[in-house]
């Protein structure tokens, strides 16, 4: 049973936290997957406690999250409206987004062309490009501009 758990053990004492029972759930939940995992916090507490039918604050979550963030282990991706989710896939990819069911979905990287980036700023250089394309279904109500 230890070792199932020795990745995740090194991964979270590579961070400085403690292996605490709810940090391994935690870990094991996101990298304990063979597919990419896309979550933002309040459903990854929804995930979490309905597979260890045990409770966990917002704040061990946010925490624990986060320093995996810091640290490289997950991409935070930052959508208009506050909306915020992670990608256990952290290599440079793109995203649909979902708008009718509020999913993510990879892109992968050579099926988005990005032609021209104008008017960088003196002393800076393009680190990353990432593009969220926002989906709906098109049969929503149409905005049409005067």
């Amino acid at each position: 049973m230890i070792n199932e758990y020795k990745p995740y053990i090194d991964r979270l004492k590579s961070l400085g936290l403690r292996a605490t029972k709810q940090r391994l759930a935690i870990c094991k939940m996101l990298f304990g997957r063979s597919e990419t995992f896309h979550f933002s916090i309040e459903n990854l507490k929804k995930i979490f406690e309905k597979n260890t039918k045990n409770r966990i604050s917002l704040a061990t979550l946010y925490n624990t999250v986060n320093a995996f963030r810091k640290n490289g282990y997950l991409k935070e991706i930052s959508l208009k409206g506050n909306k915020t989710f992670f990608d256990t896939n952290t290599k440079n990819h793109h995203h649909f987004y979902d708008e009718d069911t509020g999913k993510i979905l990879d892109i992968k990287n050579e099926d988005i062309l990005v032609g021209k980036v104008s008017h960088i700023p003196n002393g800076k250089k393009i680190r990353e490009i990432e593009v969220t394309v926002r989906i709906a279904n098109d049969n929503h109500n149409q905005k049409i501009n005067n």
